[in-house]
């Protein structure tokens, strides 16, 4: 990730430029394919000004504070910038898991297995693809009463492992942890 620094209309301080850079590289945690952040800071009539650009990948956002302090200003403009690029990762994670749900959400198939070689007994086996969801347990729970199956396998959040929630009666589950 490239950080450029443009001042007008003022000297720009070292503590300036360590809090605008230190500040930007926090926005990598949001999200991971950053290329440039231009940051220009301007001072006009007793007023700062602080734009931010950013692009990361065919993306481009932009945020504008304007404050009486200039690190407020640089504050505000990466709040905003921070909530722009919140959307956009929600936009893309959203549209990367409608996509493959329509892609497998048929996939089924049945297969013969032979257990008993002599009585020749077999034994059909249906094996479904789950698409799993990252959510906390409550969620889940709370997902169980929007699905017809008495069991919902997800994504633990907090222990980040497939999890299958099963459900024995109307108020009582159990969880499967591996």
């Amino acid at each position: 990730m490239q950080i450029t620094i443009t001042a007008r209309h003022f000297e720009l301080t070292k503590a300036i430029r360590d809090y605008v850079e230190d500040s930007c590289l926090k926005l990598k945690k949001y999200f991971e394919q950053i290329i440039t952040i231009h940051v220009t800071l301007a001072l006009e009539n007793s007023r700062n000004i602080c734009e931010i650009s950013l692009h990361a990948g065919k993306f481009s956002l932009q945020s504008q504070a304007e404050e009486m302090d200039m690190y407020l200003a640089i504050d505000n403009a990466l709040d905003k910038m921070e909530v722009q690029i919140k959307k956009l990762k929600d936009r893309i994670t959203d549209h990367q898991k409608r996509a493959l749900k329509e892609q497998f959400s048929g996939f089924a198939r049945a297969s013969d297995i032979v257990v008993n070689q002599t009585e020749r007994m077999r034994k059909t086996i249906k094996t479904k693809r789950v698409m799993t969801e990252p959510l906390d347990i409550s969620e889940a729970i709370a997902k169980m009463d929007d699905i017809k199956d008495d069991f919902l396998i997800f994504k633990n959040i907090e222990t980040d492992r497939i999890n299958v929630l099963v459900k024995k009666d109307r108020e009582n589950f159990k969880l499967f942890e591996p």
